[in-house]
């Protein structure tokens, strides 16, 4: 099982506007997309100075398919993220590997 890990850094002042956001918009987007078997939001403890610090992580049942979404899906779900919260939030993305 290959795990995609997003974590993203958003402003403190839109943390529950954000959280709405990922779990009634974005997360049900990233899961319709059919790459995925599940997904999870969760908070990261301590967060930092400037804000809160999230990880959404996405389950997938291979590196191929995991490719395919990063090819065919992500770039519109990115620039509709983009839309949204660029400049108010950072991220980074992990694969994992279940072992």
């Amino acid at each position: 099982m290959i795990i995609y890990n997003v974590t993203v850094s958003i402003d403190a002042d839109i943390e529950a506007q954000w959280v709405k956001w990922m779990k009634e918009v974005h997360i049900p987007e990233v899961m319709a997309t059919g790459y995925f078997v599940s997904a999870r939001l969760c908070r990261v403890i301590g967060g930092t100075e400037n804000g809160v610090t999230y990880a959404s992580q996405y389950e997938c049942e291979s590196l191929a398919k995991m490719q395919q979404y990063e090819t065919k899906a992500a770039p519109a779900l990115r620039d509709d993220y983009n839309k949204h919260y660029e400049g108010k939030s950072v991220a980074f993305r992990t694969l994992l590997e279940t072992v």
